[in-house]
């Protein structure tokens, strides 16, 4: 299998965030992807290439253009409004919620931010977008390697992706990889397009984007948004509208969860990707499932990641992977690598 890496991926590194009413040392580290990189290399588990570019057209197939243009020029425009800026990372301060309209684009950058965004824990530093293209790239590379007769691939990046909307950014997140990479496949002849998230926290955005089609199933194991991040999507009730009516499948599970629960639970969500009947599974890998992360709060151990690598494989089926969350960071690269492993 070849890991596509994102080479550009540290010039997007939060100096900080804020979570549970403080501002904290950024969760979401360059460091994440460095130690996957290096257990990749010490294990010899495949080639590591570059990216292709692919342009924005497939990011413009799930994101809306206005808030393309908005990430593109973000920095800029945050630094031309105070050059001390070029020392503080962008934050959102208010948000177009319930009545409030987001039809008009303000023209003020403090309200596109907040239009743009559904939190306060996502900094936009000077190569948020630089950082999130490549990604989307390493997705796309990943895609177009499978679609070509590869087995599986592998898309290595940050920021991860799944929780961006087609018009938000959030969750430390600004295009979505997963969907985009789904989207791109589904229009290079694909006739069917399944979604398997296994990182702890739902992802919304993904939900979101697809969730009035039948072509793309998508399937999430993920904490109760009850409780958990980014808690106002993730319910179980939440199964598809219109033509995309029963092909969303929320498993939410409690804070605490032991292994063998989370197992059940995957087994039920490899039901309902087989009966799916898809060309390709789009996997969104996060392993902040781990029982030492620390925003999270599961419990399974590094080498259950061996034990999911192998079910998520027996699937059999054409796979791209694509890197999300896990904050612990001493054991992410074993962790992620043990996901990997029977793909390998």
């Amino acid at each position: 299998m070849k890991a596509i890496y994102n080479h550009h991926h540290s010039l997007h590194q939060g100096r900080s965030e804020f979570f549970r009413g403080a501002q904290v040392p950024a969760f979401e580290r360059a460091d994440r992807v460095d130690h996957v990189l290096a257990e990749w290399q010490r294990r010899q588990m495949g080639e590591v290439i570059a990216p292709q570019d692919f342009g924005l057209g497939p990011i413009l197939a799930v994101h809306s253009a206005r808030y393309i243009d908005f990430l593109q020029s973000a920095w800029a425009r945050w630094t031309a409004l105070d050059p001390a800026n070029a020392q503080r990372d962008a934050f959102p301060s208010v948000w177009a919620i319930r009545s409030l309209r987001d039809d008009v684009l303000p023209t003020s950058f403090a309200a596109q931010l907040g239009l743009f965004s559904m939190d306060s824990g996502t900094p936009l530093t000077a190569g948020s977008w630089q950082a999130a293209k490549t990604g989307a790239d390493c997705a796309l590379t990943a895609a177009e390697l499978v679609r070509s007769g590869a087995r599986s691939a592998f898309a290595l990046t940050r920021p991860p992706g799944h929780h961006a909307g087609a018009d938000f950014l959030g969750g430390y997140c600004f295009i979505n990889h997963a969907a985009v990479a789904a989207q791109y496949l589904r229009a290079q002849g694909a006739s069917r397009v399944a979604v398997l998230d296994v990182d702890y926290h739902h992802g919304n955005g993904t939900q979101s984007i697809f969730y009035d089609r039948a072509d793309v199933l998508y399937v999430s194991i993920h904490g109760d948004p009850r409780t958990e991040f980014p808690f106002y999507l993730g319910h179980a009730d939440e199964t598809g509208r219109g033509e995309g009516a029963g092909f969303n499948l929320n498993l939410p599970l409690p804070a605490g969860t032991p292994a063998a629960r989370w197992f059940e639970a995957l087994d039920a969500a490899l039901v309902k990707v087989r009966a799916h009947g898809p060309d390709v599974l789009v996997l969104s890998l996060g392993v902040d499932t781990y029982e030492g992360d620390p925003i999270s709060h599961f419990r399974l151990t590094s080498e259950d990641y061996l034990r999911m690598s192998e079910r998520l494989a027996a699937l059999a089926l054409p796979t791209v992977i694509v890197f999300e969350g896990g904050y612990a960071i001493e054991e992410i690269g074993v962790n992620t690598a043990n996901a990997l492993a029977a793909f390998t």
